[in-house]
């Protein structure tokens, strides 16, 4: 059976699946693996991604990555 995460990981390009154990949110130490989960999970936005993870709730230098991550899944 396929879930949620697999059906989003199977829409990203390869080069977007790396490093998927590191922060990309360093503000607040979320991994990549968490933003896409909640992106999986149904958030549709970056501020929905920032609700449920508080990716881009700092700084906001990761908005752009997650923004890529939230265009690539929910296209």
């Amino acid at each position: 059976m396929t879930t949620p995460l697999d059906k989003a990981l199977a829409k990203l390009p390869d080069i977007l699946k790396k490093d998927m154990d590191e922060n990309l949110c360093t503000c607040n130490e979320v991994i990549k693996a968490d933003i896409i989960s909640a992106i999986a999970d149904g958030a549709m936005s970056v501020e929905e991604v920032r609700r449920q993870t508080y990716a881009t709730d700092g700084s906001g230098c990761c908005k752009q990555q997650v923004e890529r991550l939230v265009e690539c899944i929910w296209e």
